[in-house]
């Protein structure tokens, strides 16, 4: 590789430390927003901010041609309690780079920056670049990527930055929660009376816990569905609930409807339900995509990918990858590879030439 993206690659970990020890909670990343910010307008790079979301466009943009979207997010979960570095003190050891939201997603975003800088200047593109730094993804807020894609121009596909081990994932399980509620009728425990609603909550939920959906994906599998919170409508210890809640989290295949899911529920559950979105679906690009045969062109593998992410927002086709490995989100002492950073870079480049030689 050229010494420009050499300096590009060293560039980009020295921004990724910034970040590091720039705390970004979902919803509290204005720091980082500011941070982003700057970056570029030290090398004279007008930005646009939406909320706490960043965007620019390639120099010489063209509404003509088709537009590449390169998105990464920039906050953070809050770390757990089993960290013993500081996670926001970047530190590196053994060519590891220590901090939270390191991998997730921050090597990607980084890489993505320095990817479109690589480009930023170049007149004659078959596409448009447009390189966007999302907010509140950990938590698919409503003021994130689909808040901002209202405000960018026309996109026809993107790269979305998430810790994939610079392999493509093609598809994504869709993630629909849905709220539960047995009801029965409140009694003393004493005396047998009531309807126990915590019962009945239990019935259903070993009918979720052992129920499998037909329809299994070559790509992402089954569906699985776990409930992950219960609580009833009462704390005593001699009153027999009314009412007992709980949380199904449900992953869903490209196979499957998000209506259909809710059908299947419907005839099987005795207990209320209802979801709380239908936002986040399955979702897949197609391996004839020039983004997918780029990527084969560079010997990656494609995959289907059992988390979700701002892919899950975006109505054109999207490519998931990005440097890092999904095995080290949101776990204690959170970290990137240096080498991971610098190679993810040089593949995002590749990638792109090659889609950029590709006719539209």
């Amino acid at each position: 590789m050229s010494d420009s993206i050499n300096i590009l690659q060293n560039e980009a970990i020295e921004l990724l430390k910034q970040l590091i020890a720039t705390p970004s909670f979902s919803r509290e990343e204005e720091g980082t927003a500011q941070l982003i910010e700057q970056y570029f307008a030290e090398k004279k790079i007008v930005t646009q901010r939406h909320l706490n979301n960043i965007w620019l466009k390639n120099k010489y943009f063209d509404t003509r041609k088709p537009t590449l979207l390169l998105n990464s997010h920039h906050d953070t979960v809050k770390p757990n309690i089993q960290y013993t570095k500081d996670p926001f003190a970047p530190i590196v050891e053994d060519e590891k780079l220590y901090g939270l939201g390191s991998n997730d997603a921050g090597g990607c975003l980084v890489s993505l920056i320095a990817t479109f800088l690589h480009f930023y200047e170049e007149k004659n593109l078959n596409y448009n670049l447009i390189f966007a730094a999302s907010a509140e993804e950990e938590i698919s807020g409503a003021n994130g990527i689909e808040e901002l894609l209202k405000q960018l121009p026309s996109i026809d596909c993107a790269i979305v930055g998430e810790p994939t081990q610079m392999q493509m994932a093609v598809a994504e399980r869709g993630l629909l929660v849905i709220d539960c509620n047995a009801q029965g009728k409140a009694g003393h425990a004493a005396r047998n009376e009531g309807e126990n609603a915590l019962y009945k909550a239990v019935e259903d939920i070993h009918w979720i816990s052992k129920y499998s959906f037909p329809k299994i994906s070559p790509l992402l599998g089954e569906n699985k569905m776990t409930v992950t919170v219960i609580e009833t409508d009462n704390k005593a210890h001699n009153v027999v609930p009314a009412s007992c809640k709980f949380l199904v989290d449900c992953r869903i295949n490209e196979l499957y409807t998000f209506e259909e899911v809710m059908d299947i529920l419907k005839t099987n559950l005795n207990s209320e339900i209802k979801p709380r979105s239908f936002r986040l679906r399955s979702t897949s690009i197609s391996l004839d995509h020039p983004l997918v045969k780029a990527g084969l062109q560079l010997n990656r593998t494609y995959y289907g990918s059992p988390t979700t992410s701002d892919k899950a927002l975006m109505n054109f086709p999207a490519l998931k990858m990005g440097p890092g490995d999904s095995a080290r989100s949101h776990t204690a002492n959170e970290y990137i590879h240096i080498h991971e950073i610098k190679e993810g870079i040089e593949l995002y480049i590749k990638l792109i030439e090659q889609v950029l030689q590709t006719k539209h």
